[in-house]
């Protein structure tokens, strides 16, 4: 079965920047779509960004501009360099994958994101 593993999260300041990673192990990784969701306290987790096996890019309108998702097949990681954070960033981030039509239900600890003001 296909693990994740998150890292990368932190306490910063507004304005400030965080790159998260998000490895894999198991599984055909390069033909993967992975997908970086968030959950703040109280709200329904949501799609950030994903990138699908041939680099294409989706983003959520608020992380469009400041936020870039990027692989590295190689190392079977999926990072998320957040810059100009904002404290509606702060959440729990979690990746998620997609392996032909079907998205996993595995969800790895995530990591906290915490942007003051």
């Amino acid at each position: 079965q296909v693990q994740f593993v998150e890292s990368g999260g932190g306490s910063v300041q507004t304005g400030g920047s965080l790159r998260l990673s998000c490895v894999a192990s198991g599984g055909h990784f390069s033909l993967f779509t992975v997908a970086w969701y968030r959950q703040a306290p109280g709200k329904e987790r949501e799609l950030v960004a994903s990138i699908n096996s041939g680099s294409k890019r989706n983003y959520v309108d608020s992380a469009k501009g400041r936020f870039t998702i990027s692989r590295d097949n190689a190392k079977r990681t999926v990072y998320l360099q957040m810059n100009s954070l904002k404290p509606e960033d702060t959440a729990v981030y979690y990746c998620r994958y997609q392996y032909g039509s079907v998205w996993s239900n595995n969800w790895g600890q995530g990591t906290q994101v915490t942007v003051s003001s």
